[in-house]
């Protein structure tokens, strides 16, 4: 079930009033860094993986 735009349009409201215009940047940055790391650290353990089976 994906949320349609008025849902989505709420969120992003509540978000503003909750955080400010101006920490929304900060909370973005700092999501897409975790996301980058999440990832990072997905890919070293898939290839942590990789090398046991090839030994």
């Amino acid at each position: 079930m994906r949320p349609g735009t008025t849902e989505l349009l709420i969120i992003l409201l509540v978000v503003v009033v909750l955080f400010g215009p101006t920490q929304i940047p900060k909370l973005s940055k700092m999501m897409g860094k975790s996301i980058k790391n999440l990832r990072a650290g997905m890919s070293d353990d898939e290839d942590e993986k990789k090398d046991k089976n090839e030994d």
